[in-house]
């Protein structure tokens, strides 16, 4: 798992494949979970938050750049 230092290194092109990728990883966690293989339902949470760290660094970014046009 990589920590959110190692987010920040990332441009915007590795954020949204690591989203994507994440995305993929809560879907299965969820059907595992959905069908009793899921032995640490705490993962499920990790992955969420790991997407709310991507999105925010996305976001922010896309804020930076539009301030920079201005």
């Amino acid at each position: 798992m990589a920590r959110s230092n190692d987010l920040n290194d990332k441009d915007l092109g590795e954020l949204t494949e690591e989203l994507r990728a994440s995305k993929h990883e809560a879907l299965n966690l969820r059907f595992r979970n959905a069908t009793g293989q899921l032995e640490n339902t705490s993962e499920i949470r990790r992955v969420r938050r790991r997407i709310a760290r991507i999105n925010t660094l996305i976001r922010q970014r896309e804020i930076a750049a539009a301030e920079a046009e201005s």
